[in-house]
């Protein structure tokens, strides 16, 4: 997956220096180059020959150590990084980077380069509110340095708060999407929708689909590592939260469109993924309905059509519909598109062989309001994502460029 990527990983004096070892080790299966940095204080909390040994490269830790080859180490090596990744972010290495100090080969190395820097941010709750620290990730994030966001949990010092660092599962996620895609959706702010609704009409059974959610997160993780701020309001699913992204759980319909019109003012694009039920109970029972009741006829009511009421006061929004079909599927989706003025819509056919619900792959005809389709083949619901993104941008260009009115 990360063939031909070079990464150099650095590595500060934190406890949770030892999750830089499975990062590496991950980094590593991917097929990626791996040079780790390490500072003087961290190699107090794990080893130079076990992040070597996992790297498969010399680990670098003294500045002025004998260079292993005739070039300036610290050049050399900003030069061929495809991505500098800091794993874990002290407030020392932040404060460093953002107020200029070179004064060691991280600090150095960093300054020194032109690749994206990711910053896995760890420290003492106290630390990481101090204001100073956060004016400096401010100032850092301004300049165009990435972070991973600390987790709230039990930290080293015994105390409970926000500063343990991310999992590394997550750090690989966002070191991937850096690595794999262009921020050319930084400053966009990204609405998805994903999942099934659930309709109750008693406290255990209820009216849903098939949808597993995995289109919606997968086009919101995408959007993350564009560098869009991505909210994902998703129905029941059984996924893990993408990274970066925030996300919004709902059950039913009429909550996913009350939490769609909160946001709609603060959005720039939506897309609709969400597989919404069309109808809910009319009358929902307090208590479980017994058997000894009898046949059991369930008068349904429609829910808010959340795409035709969003779509109605889009202003200079892109709005994104989705399109799940059986048959006629060209025809049903360009009467969707027409009916729901959306700026685009995606349609499959879940009766195509690796197509729909459930799967990780799908198969897209991608319609837009011009009129124009296209057709495109087999490809991993990330892949879709990455193509539905491009076509969205295509879209705002030509409003930002007046090619079409």
């Amino acid at each position: 997956m990360l063939s031909g990527k070079t990464v150099i990983v650095g590595v500060t004096g934190g406890i949770a220096a030892y999750k830089a070892a499975e990062a590496i080790s991950r980094l590593r299966k991917m097929n990626a180059d791996v040079h780790v940095i390490m500072t003087k204080n961290a190699c107090q909390f794990i080893t130079p020959l076990t992040l070597q040994t996992l790297s498969q490269n010399l680990v670098v830790t003294d500045m002025f150590s004998q260079p292993s080859r005739w070039e300036i180490e610290h050049i050399s090596l900003a030069e061929k990084a495809n991505m500098i990744l800091v794993v874990p972010a002290t407030a020392n290495i932040i404060g460093k980077v953002a107020n200029g100090i070179a004064d060691d080969m991280l600090s150095t190395t960093i300054i020194a380069s032109k690749a994206p820097v990711v910053f896995a941010c760890a420290m003492n709750t106290n630390m990481y509110k101090n204001p100073i620290v956060q004016a400096n990730l401010s100032r850092l994030s301004e300049k165009g340095y990435m972070f991973i966001e600390p987790c709230t949990g039990m930290l080293a010092c015994g105390k409970e708060g926000t500063g343990r660092m991310a999992e590394p599962e997550d750090i690989i996620e966002k070191a991937v999407g850096v690595l794999l895609y262009k921020p050319d959706l930084r400053g966009k702010k990204v609405l998805v929708t994903a999942g099934p609704t659930r309709e109750y009409f008693d406290p255990v059974r209820f009216i849903t689909n098939n949808s597993s959610g995995k289109m919606g997160y997968a086009i919101a993780r995408v959007a993350a590592a564009r560098g869009a701020k991505v909210t994902l309001i998703s129905g029941p699913v059984n996924l893990k939260k993408p990274c970066g992204v925030e996300v919004i759980d709902v059950v039913s319909a009429q909550q996913m469109f009350n939490e769609v019109n909160k946001r709609l003012d603060m959005t720039d694009i939506l897309i609709k993924a969400a597989a919404v039920a069309d109808y809910r109970p009319a009358e929902v029972s307090a208590s479980k309905i017994k058997k000894s009741s009898g046949s059991m006829n369930i008068e349904l009511q429609r829910n808010p059509d959340i795409l035709k009421e969003v779509s109605g006061k889009k202003g200079n929004k892109v709005v994104v519909g989705f399109s799940m079909e059986t048959e006629n599927l060209k025809a049903n989706a360009q009467a969707k598109l027409r009916e729901k003025n959306l700026d685009m819509i995606v349609a499959n056919d879940i009766t195509v062989k690796g197509a729909g619900f459930e799967t990780d792959t799908n198969v897209v005809k991608i319609l837009n309001r011009h009129g124009e389709i296209k057709d495109y083949p087999l490809m991993s619901k990330q892949e879709v994502a990455n193509v539905i993104l491009n076509e969205v941008l295509a879209l705002i260009a030509e409003v930002q460029y007046g090619k079409n009115s």
